[in-house]
């Protein structure tokens, strides 16, 4: 581990007197990306993590030099899963950096997709004011490329933390927005059922007779819907 450290170190070194030095349409840039992921990669054999991540932000602003975002954004994913071992914030911080790339791009599905890891980050940290944020961001994202399925997966993880905040109509106004988006579709019907308690028990949480009452009532029209679509896919 310590060679591989002194590799890394050695590595970094060069990239760094690469960027003074002078060079022909960005070249040094180009040197310096190589050497910057050389070292760390070093760094990363050595568990050194914290050198790893500081590297790999060096290197996604070679790759921002040079006008190639996509790289620069793949960079930042790379310094948040080193961050990740070590720090919950830093980790954070470069997703962030990453998403806002990919979405300048117009990469909506890789925005998405580290959108839903950070709701995961701050979930893991219980900030689930947060949480909420950024599952939602990855939930319009999804919903707009039509990845219907982790769209829906993360608005039942907005759900779920608006219930733990007591925010219960927001948790039951999604709750029963995917169930009835789902009651169509043979490959979604089945959670229906499930997101409905959901829904319910959220309903008791709240203590509104009248909301209950009305609720129940449209439940079991859902759930008698549920019965003849099943009743005729059957058939």
């Amino acid at each position: 581990m310590a060679d591989q450290e002194a590799r890394g170190e050695e590595f970094e070194k060069k990239a760094e007197k690469k960027l003074t030095g002078w060079g022909f349409f960005g070249s040094k840039f180009e040197d310096a990306a190589d050497l910057f992921d050389k070292a760390a990669n070093c760094f990363k054999l050595a568990k050194n993590w914290e050198r790893a991540a500081s590297v790999y932000k060096k290197l996604a602003n070679c790759h921002l030099k040079l006008e190639s975002k996509h790289e620069a954004a793949s960079a930042y994913v790379d310094a948040a899963n080193c961050y990740k071992k070590i720090s919950a914030q830093d980790a954070a911080e470069s997703l962030n950096q990453a998403v806002n790339l990919f979405l300048e791009i117009g990469r909506l599905n890789m925005a998405a997709r580290y959108c839903k890891e950070l709701g995961e980050i701050y979930e893991q940290e219980q900030s689930f004011d947060k949480a909420i944020d950024y599952f939602e961001r990855a939930a319009d994202l999804f919903q707009s490329e039509e990845v219907t399925t982790s769209a829906n997966q993360c608005k039942q993880k907005v759900a779920q933390f608006a219930a733990q905040l007591e925010q219960y109509p927001k948790a039951i106004e999604i709750f029963e927005a995917i169930a009835r988006h789902s009651m169509n579709n043979n490959l979604l019907k089945y959670s229906v059922k499930g997101l409905l308690l959901n829904a319910g028990i959220c309903q008791l949480c709240r203590g509104d007779v009248v909301a209950i009452t009305n609720a129940l009532e449209k439940y079991q029209v859902y759930s008698l819907f549920l019965v003849k679509s099943n009743f005729q896919f059957c058939c």
